[in-house]
C-alpha cells in the first residue's frame, strides 16, 4: 500500500476540488472532510508501523530525473512518522478553527481552504522524502501556500510579514540548494537518495562547508537565534490557523532537518559545530523567554515563547545523546499541540474583542470561564508544567544535554523559570482581575470552538502522563541516528549512548 503517496494525493486532489467549488459553505465542509480522511488514513498507517522493523518503512522509490539520479523516494522512520501524524491531526483542527477567517477579510473562502490542503500535502511530503533533492523541492514548495495565507488573509501588516517570511526562507533555501548540488557532485554516487549518501563525504573541510549550507537553511526555518526575526512578524500577522501550522509544523522542518541531514550526512562537521550551536540554542532559550515577558501583543508573545522552545529542541539534537535526541523529537510533537492550542485560543479571544493587545483585556474568566480554563491549560503546557506533555520532552532534553554539557543545560533550565513569568503574567493580565468594560458580555467558546480546543487539551494531558507510545516509535530511529554519528560524536556522548 503506497500510504504516503495516497496521503499526499488525497490532500492535493482535495485542494483541486475545493478550488472549483462555488459555494463557500460546501468548500469548508469538503476541506474538513478531506482533512479528516487524511487523518484517519495516517492513524491507520501509524498503527501498521513496526518500531522494531526496518528503519524506513512504507518506502516508495521511482525514477524522476534519471539523468541526474533524482528519485521520487518517500518513506518514514519513527521521527518522520510522528511529525506526519502531528500534521494530520492539526490540519482538521485548523480547518474547523478557521471557519470564519477568510470571511472576515471578504476574500475568497475556497482559495483559503484549498491552500490549507495544498500545505498539508507539502508538509507530508517534506517529512516523508528520502531523496535529498525531493526534500529540497518540498522544503521550498511549502513556502508558497503559507506566503499567500499570510499575505492575503493576515492582519494589517500582512504584506510586510509575508514578504519577510519569504525572503528569509528563500535565502536559506538557496544556500541549501548549493549544498545539495555540491553534495551530489562531491559524493560521486550518482544519486540523491539519503541512505546511500550517509558516510559518502569523508573530508572534514568539505563536510564543514556542506554542513553550513544545510544548517543555516534549517536554522532560519526553525528559527534558531539569531535567524529568528521573521517569526514574530509572520506569526502575529497570520490568521490563527495559519500561525498554528507555521509554528507547529513548518518550523519543525528546520529541527527535523538538523537531526536527519546535518547529523547523519556530516557527522564530523556536526561535532565541530556543536559548541557554537549549543551556545546559540542557550542564547535562544533565554533571549526568547526574556523578550516574551516584555510583549504587549498576545500572538507576538506566543511567537517569542516558540523561539525559546526551539532553542531547547536544537540543544537536544546537538547534545548527540539518546535522551537529548529523543527528547527533541518528542518536543517537536508536544510543542505543536501546546503552541497550537495557545494560538487557537488566542485567536478566538482576538476574534471576539478585535484586539491582540494584552492591555485591552482583563477579567475574561468571569464572562468566559471555558475559554479562560482552556487557555490556562494551554499556557501551563507552554511552561512545561509536570503532568502536561511538554514537561516530559523538556526534561529529556535537559537530562540528555546535562550528560555531556552540564553548564549549558543548567543555563537552559532558567528558561523554565522565565516561562512561568511570561505565561502566568499574560494569563493574570487577560483573564484575572476586574472585568474590563470592553469584554463585558464576551461569549464563551461555542460548540465548534470546543471541538477545536478539546482534542488538543486532551492530547496535552494524555501525552503528559503516557508518552510511551510516541517514544516507542521515536527511540529506534534516534538510536540509529546516534549510531551513525557515534564514530565522531563526543566520547562521553558515545559512552552514554552505549549504556
Amino acid at each position: 500500500m503506497p500510504w504516503l503517496s495516497i496521503l499526499m494525493g488525497v490532500s492535493a486532489l482535495g485542494a483541486l476540488g475545493v478550488a472549483f467549488v462555488k459555494n463557500d459553505k460546501l468548500a469548508k465542509q469538503a476541506t474538513l472532510a478531506v482533512s479528516l480522511v487524511v487523518m484517519v488514513l495516517t492513524i491507520v498507517m501509524t498503527v501498521q508501523f513496526s518500531p522494531n522493523g526496518d528503519r524506513f518503512q512504507f518506502a516508495e522509490t521511482y525514477d524522476w530525473i534519471p539523468a541526474f539520479g533524482v528519485h521520487y523516494a518517500v518513506a518514514v522512520d519513527g521521527v518522520a512518522l510522528v511529525l506526519i501524524l502531528l500534521s494530520a491531526i492539526l490540519v482538521p483542527i485548523v480547518v474547523l478553527a478557521s471557519w470564519h477567517d477568510a470571511e472576515a477579510g471578504k476574500r475568497s473562502v475556497r482559495t483559503y481552504f484549498a491552500l490549507l490542503l495544498v500545505l498539508e500535502a507539502m508538509m507530508i511530503g517534506v517529512f516523508a522524502a528520502t531523496d535529498v533533492f525531493l526534500f529540497y523541492v518540498f522544503f521550498e514548495a511549502m513556502l508558497i501556500p503559507m506566503y499567500f495565507m499570510i499575505g492575503s488573509y493576515g492582519g494589517a501588516q500582512r504584506s510586510y510579514a509575508a514578504v519577510k517570511f519569504l525572503l528569509y526562507s528563500l535565502f536559506g533555501g538557496l544556500l541549501m540548494l548549493v549544498a545539495v548540488i555540491a553534495l551530489y557532485v562531491i559524493a560521486g554516487k550518482g544519486t540523491f537518495l539519503f541512505p546511500e549518501l550517509i558516510g559518502a563525504i569523508t573530508d572534514p573541510t568539505t563536510q564543514k562547508w556542506l554542513f553550513l549550507g544545510f544548517f543555516i537553511a534549517f536554522a532560519i526555518k526553525a528559527p534558531l537565534w539569531p535567524f529568528h526575526t521573521w517569526l514574530p512578524d509572520a506569526a502575529a500577522q497570520a490568521p490563527a490557523g495559519a500561525a498554528v501550522l507555521l509554528v507547529g509544523v513548518l518550523d519543525k522542518v528546520g529541527t527535523y532537518g538538523m537531526l536527519r541531514f546535518c547529523l547523519e550526512l556530516f557527522p564530523e562537521a556536526s561535532k565541530w559545530a556543536t559548541p557554537v550551536v549549543i551556545a546559540l540554542a542557550v542564547i535562544g532559550i533565554v533571549y526568547g523567554a526574556i523578550v516574551a515577558i516584555g510583549q504587549t501583543d498576545i500572538k507576538r508573545l506566543i511567537a517569542y515563547t516558540s523561539i525559546s522552545h526551539f532553542g531547547f529542541i536544537a540543544m537536544g539534537v546537538f547534545a548527540m545523546t539518546q535522551n537529548g535526541a529523543a527528547g527533541s523529537a518528542l518536543y517537536m510533537v508536544n510543542h505543536g499541540f501546546a503552541t497550537g492550542a495557545l494560538f487557537l485560543i488566542a485567536g478566538f479571544l482576538i476574534y471576539r474583542r478585535g484586539s491582540a493587545f494584552i492591555s485591552d483585556y482583563g477579567g475574561v474568566q468571569k464572562v468566559a470561564p471555558i475559554l479562560a480554563g482552556t487557555f490556562l491549560v494551554a499556557g501551563l503546557s507552554g511552561l512545561s508544567l509536570p503532568g502536561l506533555s511538554p514537561f516530559v520532552s523538556e526534561f529529556m532534553v535537559l537530562l540528555g544535554t546535562y550528560e555531556v554539557y552540564a553548564v549549558p543545560a543548567i543555563i537552559g533550565a532558567t528558561g523554565v523559570v522565565l516561562a512561568a513569568i511570561y505565561i502566568l503574567w499574560m494569563y493574570q493580565r487577560t483573564m484575572n482581575g476586574p472585568t474590563a468594560e470592553s469584554v463585558q458580555g464576551m461569549a464563551d467558546l461555542n460548540i465548534r470552538e470546543r471541538w477545536v480546543v478539546g482534542p488538543l487539551v486532551a492530547l496535552i494531558i494524555v501525552l503528559g502522563f503516557f508518552p510511551k507510545p510516541l517514544l516507542d516509535v521515536i527511540n529506534p530511529s534516534v538510536k540509529e541516528t546516534i549510531h551513525n554519528v557515534s564514530v565522531t560524536a563526543p566520547a562521553s556522548a558515545v559512552a552514554k549512548e552505549g549504556q
